[in-house]
């Protein structure tokens, strides 16, 4: 089966894929046009897309298709079509479970880094205004018996809410359009994404991307959220609607916000850079040795499982 990979992986992942595949490794680190990703769908048995590449309508509409299956890398697949894939006959797979750790690890570092200043306190050491330690220097929140509001109750959710409790002894809310049960730690499902952010001390985003989400927190959200209260999300950027975090932030009429991604991509605009109430990570949330070879393992056992006609397991249409 001809596959072709549209980023670099890790150095054990792209020697599995080669043993496997007859496979070609795209050496670019943007993400395809929709005029690429129509190209290689005409060229190629098998794609492996990632985050950023334009599998838009247009990609599947140029036949005759020779790919019938992207297996993608990561859990988000919001860069692909999945209607026009769908009516174009092709499958799409996906990552799930192994990014919930990594994940779930970013979120709590995107707490504590807001909370405590930790991005101010670099950036004045690196532009040598440090004058040493005073009592009253750079004062933050103590995160230890805060509540965490968790927006999307997931498996990515549900282990942050884990490492929010047993890790700072925090009291956890959330929101979830369907009920959950069943939870191994002490927490209370409120019934609107307003008294979520009424609540929070630290409100996480843990939603999925895509239309059913997208500029789900806004205005009127933040307003509720308070100036005494973050912003922290590690799901999808346009979640959140940029210009009115912009603004909230400005006029601090929230405490703050750590993001680990962006509306547009890895277009961040000025005012968000130079925003001190601000951090930003380049969409970190995976980024380990071990759970990107991971995730490029679980697509290709997607890709095996394709091309030797049994079930595929992370199926989404």
């Amino acid at each position: 089966m001809k596959l072709f990979v549209t980023r670099r992986m890790t150095q054990a992942a792209e020697a599995a894929l080669k043993a496997r595949f007859d496979v070609t490794i795209r050496d670019e680190t943007a993400g395809l046009t929709p005029a690429e990703a129509a190209q290689a769908m005409r060229d190629y048995d098998a794609i492996l897309p990632t985050l950023g590449d334009g599998f838009s309508a247009a990609a599947f509409a140029e036949g005759p298709l020779r790919c019938k299956i992207l297996g993608n890398f990561g859990a988000g697949y919001n860069h692909i079509d999945i209607k026009a894939a769908t009516e174009a006959g092709v499958i799409v797979t996906n990552t799930p479970d192994v990014v919930t750790e990594a994940t779930a690890d970013i979120a709590l570092t995107l707490i504590l880094m807001i909370a405590r200043r930790a991005s101010e306190g670099e950036r004045l050491l690196r532009r040598g205004e440090w004058t040493g330690w005073q009592p009253t220097q750079l004062l933050g929140r103590h995160v230890s018996g805060c509540t965490v509001g968790i927006i999307g109750m997931g498996r990515i959710g549900k282990a942050i809410a884990q490492r929010c409790f047993h890790g700072f002894g925090m009291d956890v809310i959330f929101y979830n359009r369907s009920a959950v049960s069943a939870l191994d730690i002490p927490a209370r499902q409120v019934d609107s994404l307003a008294e979520l952010m009424k609540q929070a001390d630290f409100a996480v985003v843990a939603v999925p991307g895509g239309p059913n989400t997208k500029h789900m927190i806004g205005d009127a959200e933040l307003a509720q959220l308070g100036p005494r209260s973050y912003l922290i999300n590690i799901a999808r950027g346009d979640i959140v609607e940029e210009a009115a975090l912009i603004r909230a932030l400005q006029e601090n009429r929230i405490a703050g916000a750590a993001l680990d991604v962006f509306e547009r991509e890895p277009e961040v605009p000025e005012a968000l850079r130079v925003l001190e109430n601000a951090t930003l990570l380049p969409h970190l949330g995976t980024a380990t040795e071990e759970v990107r070879t991971g995730m490029a393992m679980r697509a290709m056992e997607n890709l095996v499982a394709f091309d030797e006609g049994r079930a595929l397991r992370d199926r989404v249409n």
